[in-house]
């Protein structure tokens, strides 16, 4: 992977699984057999299973759950086509099915079973940290259009920007944007510094820098009026400056723990588990 030969993917959703990753709620099973392991089930939302070289796979073993390094190539390991998606495009998904696949004790990642939990948690975190990355950049790029775009389109005989409206809302994500980068520079300096898990603020920047870049995304298409909604003008090919952002920008409220489920985290840190649940 390192060297950029091979593509590895990260399955942990399925079809009635997703946020909810109880070992009685996955579907996906992993059976012993003296030195091997018999997987069956499905994957969903799978990015990169398309061209991937192996599937790192959460699945239930027994009562628990443990993650397993699958070979693509192996009998019985089955790839969807790529899903349809309303934007983050170029990221491929699909489905992936594991029927009767026979797996040695080296695919168990970890070398014991029982850990597969925290191995998820510990990679949707560091995930959510680059989501909120991602959150701010897209949020920026919103934001660098629309002030461009208020600072020269006019109306009524002034610039948009002359009106109070555009400046106070402007500042207003200006500074959120602020925030947003702050948090999930904070959490990405606690993980550099070794901690599997920097909550709560890895939780709190994925959902702040999310949330964040549809409010603002939304804003730009408005500053743009019809320009805003469009993906090209046909009259002289001119490109609509934020649709692809703002389709973009949904899929971030949504993956690696929607933002619903980040907030009860939050939440869990603030009143203990005994009365969230």
């Amino acid at each position: 992977m390192a060297e950029g030969t091979m593509v590895g993917a990260f399955a942990t959703t399925e079809p009635d699984a997703s946020s909810d990753l109880r070992p009685q709620s996955v579907q996906t099973v992993a059976v012993r057999h003296g030195d091997t392991w018999g997987l069956n089930g499905r994957k969903r939302w799978i990015s990169n299973s398309p061209v991937a070289g192996f599937v790192v796979t959460l699945a239930r073993t027994d009562d628990r759950l443990s993650m397993f390094i699958v070979d693509t190539s192996l009998p019985g390991v089955r790839g969807g086509e790529p899903d349809q998606k309303m934007g983050n495009r170029g990221k491929l998904t699909a489905d992936v099915w594991f029927e009767d696949v026979e797996l040695t004790n080296d695919s168990l990642l970890g070398g014991e079973p029982g850990h597969g939990l925290r191995h998820a948690l510990a990679t949707l975190t560091l995930g959510r940290i680059g989501i909120a990355a991602a959150g701010v950049g897209m949020a920026q790029a919103a934001f660098d259009h629309a002030v461009a775009h208020l600072s020269t389109r006019e109306a009524f005989g002034r610039k948009l920007a002359a009106n109070q409206h555009w400046q106070f809302l402007m500042a207003e994500r200006a500074t959120e944007i602020e925030n947003a980068r702050s948090l999930y520079l904070k959490a990405a300096l606690r993980r550099d510094d070794g901690e599997v898990f920097p909550e709560p603020e890895a939780s709190m920047a994925k959902f702040y820098g999310s949330r964040l870049a549809v409010d603002m995304v939304r804003d730009a298409v408005q500053a743009f009026g019809g320009l805003g909604f469009a993906r090209e003008l046909s009259a002289d090919g001119t490109p609509g400056p934020v649709e692809a952002i703002y389709r973009d920008s949904k899929i971030g409220e949504i993956y690696e723990g929607t933002n619903e489920v980040l907030k009860w985290v939050i939440a869990r840190g603030i009143f203990g588990k005994e009365i969230t649940g």
